[in-house]
């Protein structure tokens, strides 16, 4: 089974149990206490971000949600196929564990819709540029653990150019995001120009609200990103719709259904307000120049 594969897999899993758990009428709490584990344990279960789930702590959770014999065949045929490790795995020590999920879906999307109004989105960033951000949000860091951040988002970087199954990115970004400053103008210039170049690449697109197109949900808008997980054999997702939403202390995911709609609905007005792709590129470019004078 391939990475992306046992991903969906354990992310399928984790929507099972959850489920299971919700018709038996436990809370997070309640549960975790039945199996002697803390709610963030079951949660990540439920995330599907577990590697494996021992067949003990499983047929104890068929029991205690009382899933009849078919369904529980089935959640036992998930876990073994779900039991192999992510990649990122290597890099727990560095890796937020609200991250983790994201890391997950990412590597197992089909397509990444981002709206970023203030940075370069993490896929396209320079070593430069990443080694100043992390290193400014992380300033107690030793070499070894910031190497471990670069090396993280280099690895992350690879599913645009090396998956056989290339992602396709699309992306809006934020004037802002251009003309902030991080490192310096050399920095900022090799930035953009990485920024323009892998907009010529075919599975990524590129387009520049400029300041003048004010605010098109009429309201503010963090940084998120639409996750999809394209179609199995039968023409169904394999995975429902999933929005990542970057905040300060804590970050939120959601597949509900409202919540989907939402921010679809703003990545369309974003996307309609921005210039297009060969404009988007040409400023992308002319801001790189300016850096560089």
């Amino acid at each position: 089974m391939s990475e992306t594969e046992s991903t969906l897999t354990r992310r399928q899993l984790g929507r099972y149990l959850k489920s299971a758990r919700e018709e038996a009428g436990f809370t997070l709490e309640q549960a975790g206490r039945q199996m002697d584990w803390s709610k963030s344990k079951l949660q990540r279960h439920e995330a599907g971000e577990v590697a494996k789930i021992r067949r003990p702590d499983l047929d104890l959770l068929i029991r205690l949600y009382q899933i009849d014999d078919r369904q529980a065949a089935h959640l036992r045929g998930l876990a073994e196929t779900a039991a192999g490790k992510s990649w990122w795995h290597e890099f727990s020590g560095v890796l937020p564990e609200d991250f983790r999920i994201y890391v997950d879906m990412e590597s197992a999307a089909t397509v990444l819709r981002t709206y970023q109004p203030d940075l370069i989105p993490g896929l396209l960033q320079t070593r430069s540029y990443a080694r100043v951000l992390a290193y400014t949000a992380n300033p107690e860091d030793g070499e070894a653990a910031l190497a471990g951040r670069l090396e993280l988002k280099a690895r992350r970087q690879r599913i645009l150019t090396h998956n056989l199954k290339k992602p396709q990115l699309n992306m809006v970004l934020g004037e802002t995001a251009l003309r902030r400053v991080i490192g310096g103008p050399k920095i900022m210039a090799d930035q953009l120009k990485r920024l323009a170049d892998a907009s010529t690449l075919p599975n990524v697109t590129l387009r520049i609200l400029p300041f003048s197109a004010g605010m098109p949900t009429g309201d503010q808008t963090g940084p998120f990103v639409i996750i999809d997980f394209g179609p199995d054999g039968r023409g169904q997702p394999v995975a429902p719709t999933t929005i990542y939403s970057e905040g300060y202390s804590s970050d939120m995911y959601s597949e509900k259904h409202d919540v989907v709609d939402r921010y679809v609905e703003a990545y369309r007005l974003l996307q309609r307000a921005a210039l297009d792709e060969s404009s988007s590129r040409d400023l992308v470019r002319e801001i790189a120049r300016e850096y560089n004078a």
